[in-house]
């Protein structure tokens, strides 16, 4: 297998489907499988709940109902609980777990091989972003 990550996305607003096209461009070309994903949302008073498919309003229902059938179990009441920690109050999130499909033949090799990852990580995008609006912001405080 290649490795499993796992991402929570929050929405502020109501579902509308609009990534699942390019998410499932993934899956159609082997990058990545998807092992599990769940809805939560966290309401005003702070509490937080997983939600069915089936229980949502129906137009986000329908812009969302291709993960119909992805829910496997993996995520459970221990991840729900976590994901409200890091949501805001009054938004709606998927949690997805999936496995980088295009690393396995990669681990393997390195299995093979005798290597043994020790560490990774990841840079959130936002972080990349910031970083280079400042780079944009310095060089064009350099050019003035």
């Amino acid at each position: 297998m290649g490795p499993i990550d796992w991402m929570l996305i929050e929405f502020d607003q109501p579902f509308t489907g609009k990534a699942a096209p390019p998410l499932f461009d993934l899956v159609d070309r082997g990058v990545i499988t998807i092992l599990d994903v769940m809805f939560i949302r966290k309401l005003s008073d702070g509490s937080v709940q997983a939600i069915e498919i089936s229980d949502l309003p129906g137009d986000e229902a329908i812009h969302i109902n291709v993960f119909d059938g992805f829910e496997t179990g993996i995520l459970g009441d221990d991840d729900v609980a976590a994901a409200g920690e890091a949501m805001e109050v009054d938004t709606r999130a998927i949690m997805l777990v999936f496995e980088n499909t295009w690393a396995a033949p990669f681990a393997i090799a390195l299995r093979e091989g005798g290597g043994v990852v020790v560490d990774s990580g990841r840079i959130p995008v936002q972080s990349i972003i910031g970083a280079l609006d400042e780079l944009d912001a310095l060089e064009a405080s350099l050019e003035g």
